[in-house]
């Protein structure tokens, strides 16, 4: 692939993860934001004995916060996780197998989704306001990257080593064999980190909703990006027989040539 085609790929992949950052943050706004306010009134209730200052002023409002705040997170991030998707995209075509653009969009977005959210998701969840301890929040968050860069090196080591077994398993045995042993390290993984269990006295259902909204907002950031630039992608790259035919139908013919 030349240098042209990257280029044109990573700025459709830009422009899909700016559509598909906007239906996150539609996602995000609407079903998780109800759970976000439902939290800090839970949170301002503990709190009532302590003091946070005589002014009392927040530095943003949280109508801020839950519109421009949140949509500039959510599409910085969706353009982030585009540039960086079109290129191992484009890294990817032809290595993994007899899949086409589109589908090959699409499983490197679905991969993305399993490998950096939602492996260091089940070890370490997300939680709303008023969930974990203040002193423990430092910890935690290096936790949770160190999860992602354990999950991503364990991925790329399981696709070596399915593409090592292939020649002598075939493709379905080595790429079962690669999936169990990711499965085994991710599994050890999460015995030997460390764990937290903070909730106290949080209501289940909220913390249970919360949690299912964080998941749905990051399926419909990954997915959809992967739909939407695996057609474009498709568009860029697939040959287009029809459009060729017509084209040298419509050539005209020398003069003197019989058809």
């Amino acid at each position: 692939m030349n240098s042209i085609s990257v280029r044109a790929l990573l700025v459709r992949g830009m422009f899909a993860g700016l559509v598909a950052g906007a239906l996150a943050f539609a996602v995000a706004y609407f079903l998780g934001e109800s759970r976000v306010d439902a939290a800090i009134a839970l949170e301002e209730g503990h709190s009532h004995a302590h003091d946070h200052g005589a002014a009392g002023e927040e530095l943003v409002s949280r109508t801020m916060q839950a519109t421009g705040g949140l949509a500039t997170g959510v599409l910085v991030f969706g353009v982030a996780i585009g540039g960086i998707l079109a290129l191992v995209v484009a890294y990817a075509l032809g290595r993994i197998g007899r899949f086409g653009p589109r589908s090959t969009a699409v499983l490197v977005a679905t991969g993305g989704l399993l490998t950096v959210y939602v492996v260091p998701f089940l070890k370490y969840p997300a939680n709303p306001p008023a969930v974990g301890n203040p002193d423990t929040i430092g910890q935690r968050t290096g936790l949770f990257f160190l999860m992602i860069a354990l999950s991503l090196l364990l991925t790329v080591a399981a696709v070596l080593f399915g593409r090592r077994l292939a020649p002598r398993l075939g493709n379905w045995n080595a790429t079962v064999a690669a999936s169990t042993a990711f499965v085994f390290a991710i599994t050890l993984a999460y015995v030997f980190l460390p764990s937290f269990d903070e909730v106290g006295d949080f209501p289940a259902t909220l913390l249970w909703q919360f949690r299912l909204t964080t998941l749905a907002v990051q399926a419909t950031l990954w997915l959809s990006f992967g739909l939407i630039f695996g057609w474009l992608t498709d568009r860029l790259l697939a040959p287009h027989p029809a459009a060729s035919a017509s084209g040298a139908d419509a050539a005209p013919r020398p003069a003197g040539v019989v058809g």
